[in-house]
């Protein structure tokens, strides 16, 4: 046997009995003829090098350092799930579902494993790169940790898509946190918190050697690409396992919500059997047809659903209540707790939300108050024990003037907070406005995170974002922490900022109830911010979706002549304040003031690609049909029931290239 065949041997090998120990459980070898042969490619690998292979098993053991994690661009972005806690939730989401797709729904019902979100892409049945959740548009590039973990196939086996990316969670099994926890406290370390948090800060460290040290799991549950010849969602679970991933077997189909309700039901009691943490079940509408018929909204799929289980409660004393500004002015009461642990972390704090929750739970100093983590993520008080509540307890008094600028409160007839009016001299507003500015789905200023933005106000540097512009390096460079390399970086990433497109930089201005949404929205109309800028009250609430209260804050904002000159020194600057020549080359009126449904599947362009051009040229999608429909683009496989109703109310029915026709 030559040594290339040798090599290649020795992988396959190596391949199949990981595959055998790490995803099925089921080992064929013991662990030490499985090191002797792994030591032996490593052995004949590092002699001739010339036969390297990115996929090969020897990688697992690390090696590499990444000092900074580049971040990436989904080129499918993650979305997050809408949550539920009962059965009525689940009811409604079905009625929504079964309002817009025709035909009988299945489900898929998953666990919903607590861990960190992956997202893996294989080319040619290889690892090509691997990279977070991040904000669900872009994250960290972590291919060289991903690579450590055993579960993680190298890699495919049998008849998988020439490119695909495959969605999962990292997470930590029990066995191998505390373990990792009992040799900590031998050599005197502190433990570590929970398991999920571990997880997720290993994918970060910088030694790849670390990773593949700690016994993490990678569980996938959704394949996402183009042309994968796939039906369902169960069917892509099988195909994914079949393939070589780890999938859990827990998986199962459902014909209606009661079926899913029994899968909740089983796995609420039986998830402390399970190896790793749960927080609930993920029920998915099964057929990818109707997934691509229900669409998303802004922030996340219309055919997905996850069910929170029942969150964990503790009760402890309240200590003192606090009060936060936020950028907005916006006051916040903060419980300040004597510190419990409550689903794996040590809670200290917990909101208050507003005087109203206040006055309803009648929340005082001193009070013993029962916590619990809403959806397990953030706490909140949800009762007071009266029966142990101090004699000479007082009720509470909210405050009446800004606890940072003294500044006399204002609460507007309809709102739950109360705020601080004082917009330009309060630092925690002031703060709070330059770090939305700079953050990742606005401006996203590489070099530059929150604590920098407090040192440079603090240190008088800026008093708003567009001061960031006139930053220099010998000013940022006595900062704490702060050497010539971050510097000049930091003052790279405001320079390379100016090339962030208007939607992002509208949204980075921080108006109030202008969100990501709301921004692209006003972007598409308007096109510029003076346009924006000089619009009416009454001609923004004409634009789609655009309410009342959205136009009354846009107003606003613009009125402000500290405002106004702050936007006019961005545009000095060559920050994009309109849209770009060559995007506007691409859009037209045409379809103005006419809606479409589009349904059914489509041969010259995707479904996406479809209802894009219907925005690009002035028109807007809708996912159900309605008296207010202008046309419906129907393609092969369109429901009987929406071209029924379609037909009922005269609404006419494109086809996929009278529509292209349309355009043209």
């Amino acid at each position: 046997m030559d040594i290339k065949q040798q090599i290649e041997t020795l992988r396959d090998e190596l391949r199949k009995h990981n595959y055998n120990y790490y995803v099925l459980d089921n080992p064929t070898i013991s662990d030490f003829d499985f090191d002797v042969k792994l030591k032996q490619l490593q052995e004949l690998e590092a002699k001739y090098p010339e036969f390297y292979d990115a996929s090969s098993p020897t990688l697992r053991v690390g090696g590499e350092v990444t000092k900074n994690f580049e971040t990436v661009a989904h080129e499918h972005r993650m979305y997050s799930l809408d949550n539920s806690y009962s059965k009525e939730d689940l009811l409604d989401w079905e009625t929504r579902i079964k309002k817009q797709v025709d035909g009988e729904v299945q489900y898929t019902c998953e666990l919903k494993y607590d861990g960190a979100s992956i997202s893996l892409t294989y080319e040619n049945g290889q690892l090509t790169k691997a990279v977070t959740r991040g904000d669900g548009f872009q994250g960290d590039n972590v291919t060289t940790n991903i690579k450590t973990i055993k579960s993680v196939p190298l890699q495919l086996k049998g008849d998988f898509p020439p490119k695909f990316d495959i969605r999962g969670e990292i997470v930590l099994p029990f066995e191998g946190f505390n373990k990792m926890n009992e040799e900590r406290i031998e050599i005197g370390e502190e433990p570590y918190r929970n398991p999920r948090n571990t997880a997720s800060g290993s994918l970060k460290l910088q030694d790849s050697t670390e990773v593949a040290k700690r016994p993490l799991e990678c569980l996938l549950y959704n394949i996402t690409g183009t042309n994968l010849n796939i039906s369902t969602q169960f069917e892509s679970l099988e195909k994914a396992r079949a393939w070589g991933f780890k999938v859990p077997q827990a998986a199962k189909l459902a014909n209606s919500i009661d079926e899913v309700l029994e899968f909740i039901a089983y796995w609420d009691e039986h998830r402390h059997n399970l190896p790793y943490e749960t927080d609930g079940v993920v029920i998915k509408v099964n057929s990818l047809y109707q997934q691509e018929e229900l669409g998303y909204t802004a922030k996340a799929p219309r055919w997905a659903m996850a069910y929170k289980f029942k969150a964990e409660q503790v009760s402890t004393r309240l200590n003192e209540i606090t009060y936060q500004v936020g950028r907005t002015g916006a006051i916040t009461p903060v419980a300040n707790l004597e510190p419990v642990e409550l689903a794996g972390t040590t809670v200290k704090r917990a909101s208050l939300h507003n005087a109203d929750q206040i006055a309803k739970l009648d929340i005082r100093e001193g009070d013993e108050v029962y916590v619990e983590k809403g959806g397990e993520i953030i706490p909140k008080i949800i009762a007071v024990d009266l029966s142990k509540r101090p004699a000479d307890s007082k009720p509470t008094e909210y405050i009446t003037h800004c606890p940072e600028c003294n500044t006399e409160l204002v609460r507007t007839e309809g709102e739950a907070q109360h705020y601080c009016p004082n917009y330009n001299g309060c630092n925690p507003q002031i703060i709070g406005r330059i770090q939305h500015f700079i953050s990742r789905k606005a401006m996203d200023i590489d070099g530059l995170g929150g604590e920098t933005v407090a040192l440079l106000v603090n240190a008088g540097l800026i008093t708003n974002y567009s001061d960031l512009y006139e930053l220099t390096v010998d000013q940022v460079l006595p900062l704490e922490r702060m050497a010539q390399k971050s510097a000049e970086n930091l003052i790279n990433g405001i320079e390379a900022s100016k090339q962030i497109p208007f939607e992002r930089v509208l949204y980075a201005l921080g108006i109030r109830y202008v969100g990501e949404t709301v921004a692209k929205k006003l972007v598409k109309h308007y096109k510029t911010i003076d346009a924006i800028k000089n619009a009416s009250e009454e001609e923004l609430v004409n634009v789609d979706e655009i309410g009342v209260k959205i136009a009354e804050s846009v107003v606003a904002f613009f009125a402000s002549e500290a405002n106004s000159s702050i936007i006019e020194r961005l545009k000095h600057f060559g920050v994009q304040l309109e849209i770009s020549a060559e995007k506007l080359a691409n859009q037209t009126n045409k379809l103005e003031g006419s809606t479409f449904v589009v349904s059914g599947v489509f041969t010259s362009v995707s479904r996406n690609e479809l209802k894009k051009l219907i925005e690009d040229n002035g028109g807007k999608v809708s996912s159900s049909i309605s008296s207010k429909t202008s046309y419906v683009v129907a393609g092969d496989n369109m429901g009987p029931s929406k071209k029924t109703k379609a037909e009922s109310l005269n609404i006419s029915i494109l086809s996929e290239e009278e529509f292209l026709s349309m355009i043209r």
